[in-house]
């Protein structure tokens, strides 16, 4: 059995998840406009020049400062009512037919990401991919975040991951395709069969001339409901009513998430 590894953030969709779901976070006052305005940014740098170990640490640390004290709950709530209206127009049509390619074949597919589970997890249930492996923040007795990270699936950890469901699942590494950005993927495009540049960075251009691996361009994002309309059109409503359960089941633990928060106080 094989598998295919995708990252998220300009692999899968055309821009960084976080910064994607900065304006519902600030809606929700977890964060200000100065801090969105802070992402954008550095998401511009990383388009121009790559994303090297210092310059993510320093985002990653700052990240972490400022989710401290956020309820997961409340976080994963916000994702899920703002989905689709979110981070669906963002999806590459390219990174789709490749994965309506590799499920042709019977290969298993996976979103492998940096960013956290709250966000990547939902992504691939509306992706229907088999599964995700991202970051996980700690939490506390409170289900609030420490500011501190449980895992980081980012750089080695991210061939550390697949390579340990590999194992757990009997998928042939060898057999199996990885597609990355950014040359801090190296370590999971080596670690299977045939790896895959996708808009490279300089650094990953370089490696991928190096080591033989084809780059790719995705330059199309489309609204996954009209790809599915276009292909089968049964699958836009079935989309549609998947949307408005999650968005119902979101809305309704959120309302007895606060109402709780409310009558403790």
């Amino acid at each position: 059995m094989n598998a295919a590894f995708f990252d998220l953030d300009k692999t899968v969709i055309a821009k960084a998840s976080i910064v994607a779901f900065g304006r519902p976070l600030r809606k929700e006052g977890l964060i200000n406009r100065r801090t969105v305005v802070r992402a954008v940014a550095q998401q511009l740098i990383f388009l121009q020049f790559g994303a090297d170990e210092e310059r993510l640490a320093k985002v990653r640390e700052s990240m972490l400062e400022l989710t401290k004290g956020w309820d997961r709950q409340q976080v994963a709530a916000i994702v899920r009512e703002t989905l689709i209206e979110t981070i669906e127009p963002l999806i590459y049509a390219e990174a789709l037919e490749l994965m309506e390619h590799h499920r042709a074949i019977g290969d298993r597919i996976y979103i492998v990401s940096a960013a956290p589970e709250e966000i990547v997890m939902p992504l691939a249930e509306l992706l229907g991919v088999d599964g995700a492996l991202a970051s996980r923040g700690e939490v506390d007795e409170h289900d609030c975040y420490t500011g501190t990270m449980a895992f980081y699936c980012y750089g080695p950890n991210k061939a550390i991951a697949i390579t340990e469901l590999a194992e757990r699942t009997g998928i042939s590494l060898a057999g199996s395709s990885a597609y990355s950005d950014s040359a801090t993927d190296v370590p999971m495009l080596e670690a299977v069969g045939h790896g895959f540049a996708v808009n490279p960075d300089r650094a990953l251009a370089k490696t991928a001339a190096e080591q033989g691996w084809e780059i790719l361009a995705f330059t199309k994002p489309v609204r996954l409901r009209d790809r599915m309309s276009r292909r089968a059109p049964m699958l836009t409503g079935t989309l549609a009513l998947v949307g408005a359960i999650a968005l119902g089941v979101a809305r309704m633990a959120r309302r007895s998430h606060l109402s709780k928060a409310s009558a403790s106080r």
